[in-house]
């Protein structure tokens, strides 16, 4: 939602505003608004206004607005468009198990408290002391509204729905609507699950005498099972998961938008998020839930990836190696260089920031701190050992540590010397400098590594075999 509220804000010059929605505290936990800057500043979705950077409706916390939305439930209640509910949380999960037990074509509050004052009600069962405040929905609700996204949209008549719970704070219902219209938000971007509850937004507008926003909700995303996706069961529906697994976040925009939205050229799918901005229409975005396909997004970070300089692409394997963990908080500057040196051998497959030092630890291994795949070493074969020997001999006396000059060496003295094809010829002295049967390109590595640690590693691998 926050990439779709960002490009239309930007298509139209106007202010994309983040606000923390906080008044459910049953559910608060304060690390979250943290990450709410963290990923969506690692996204690069900025926005205008918000908690953080402050602005001309400030403040934008709901839960540092409480004054502000009290005033509004009384006028609501003076005008008799709401009711103070004095049924307890038991009165009210009994209510719910038996409508579900008689199958109810009607469910929801039973009104129970409307027209009751605190003392007629107090004289009933279910009774609790401090009383929650319900809209009063009319009998004529109008049910539709236009979406920018969907056009004309029916939704199911809504319950009495609670505008100010018992701890004084108010529910997203009343909050959002009071917040929108006293910040001039002129447009509303959310999910899908929140049609149903639009006919009662626009409701608190009409009773309030406040002009109603225009709404585009967005399709939910759903797994390849087509199921909704939950953060509960699916990491990926967390931002920082992305972060974590190494994927760019221009990578993820560009996978983001692919979600909902047609590709901006039709023969291809790589597009900025400004020729996303600059060619922005709500019509064009999609209404069925998009299939999220991480192998989709697999590819798209690995053309980002390769479309990067090898010091751009080094810069950011280095800072993801240091936040993960995979890297200390200041890398010495010798292993930085080596890993720039190191980037193009990877480079053309490479998927995710993640994979790049895995796949490159034998340039950043002792000697004699590598360990050789067992599996590999089995598979050595019976020439192995002659392999190795004539390999070190060949790079003994070689003037020129390049390579070319190491390529050719050793295709002359295996190859072409001992009359063995390449694959069996060079698996033996890939195993010795990297500990695999399957690396990087071999000879460039080799280089990388000096003469030293080369024909060091081989002397450990003919020891071993």
């Amino acid at each position: 939602m926050s990439l779709f509220n960002l490009a239309y804000a930007r298509a139209t010059g106007g202010a994309f505003v983040l606000r923390i929605e906080d008044t459910d505290q049953a559910r608060y936990v304060a690390s979250s608004e943290q990450q709410i800057f963290d990923t969506l500043h690692w996204l690069g979705l900025d926005w205008s206004e918000g908690p953080d950077i402050g602005g001309p409706y400030a403040p934008y916390r709901q839960s540092e607005r409480l004054d502000t939305y009290r005033p509004f439930v009384e006028q609501l209640l003076a005008d008799g468009h709401a009711y103070n509910c004095w049924c307890s949380s038991e009165r009210l999960a009994e209510l719910r198990a038996d409508q579900q037990a008689s199958k109810a074509s009607v469910t929801g509050y039973d009104r129970l408290c409307v027209g009751k004052t605190r003392e007629e009600r107090a004289a009933l069962p279910g009774f609790s002391e401090t009383p929650v405040v319900r809209m009063l929905i009319p009998d004529d609700v109008l049910l539709s509204f236009t979406d920018l996204i969907r056009g004309e949209v029916n939704a199911p008549r809504p319950d009495d729905q609670v505008i100010l719970k018992a701890d004084g704070f108010p529910t997203y219902h009343l909050a959002v609507v009071v917040d929108d219209h006293l910040m001039d938000i002129t447009h509303v971007v959310r999910g899908e699950e929140w049609i149903s509850s639009t006919p009662k937004h626009l409701l608190l507008y009409r009773w309030l005498g406040w002009d109603e926003p225009a709404f585009a909700h967005m399709p939910l995303l759903r797994n390849t099972d087509k199921s909704k996706i939950s953060k509960r069961k699916n990491p990926a529906a967390r931002l920082t998961w992305f972060q974590e697994q190494g994927y760019l976040p221009e990578a993820l925009r560009n996978f983001l938008q692919l979600l909902a939205y047609p590709p901006v050229d039709e023969e291809h799918e790589v597009s900025t998020f400004d020729d996303f901005v600059a060619n922005f229409d709500w019509t064009k975005v999609n209404t069925v839930g998009p299939i999220f396909d991480l192998k989709k997004l697999d590819w798209l970070n690995g053309q980002y990836l390769r479309a990067l300089s090898a010091t751009e692409l080094t810069d950011r394997i280095v800072e993801f190696a240091v936040r993960e963990g995979q890297w200390p908080a200041e890398p010495a500057p010798a292993d930085v260089d080596l890993l720039r040196r190191a980037v193009p051998l990877i480079q053309e497959r490479l998927v995710l920031l993640s994979e790049a030092l895995p796949k490159l630890a034998y340039l950043f291994t002792p000697d004699a701190g590598l360990k050789i795949d067992a599996d590999a070493l089995a598979q050595a074969g019976d020439d192995a050992v002659n392999v190795v020997s004539t390999a070190i001999e060949a790079l003994s006396g070689l003037g020129e540590w390049s390579t070319e000059a190491i390529q050719d060496t050793l295709r002359v003295a295996l190859v072409d010397g001992l009359g063995i094809k390449p694959k069996f010829a060079f698996g033996p002295v890939r195993l010795a400098i990297t500990g695999s049967k399957v690396s990087p390109p071999l000879f460039e590595s080799m280089e990388l590594l000096g003469r030293g640690s080369s024909l060091a590693r081989l002397e450990l691998l003919r020891a071993v075999l």
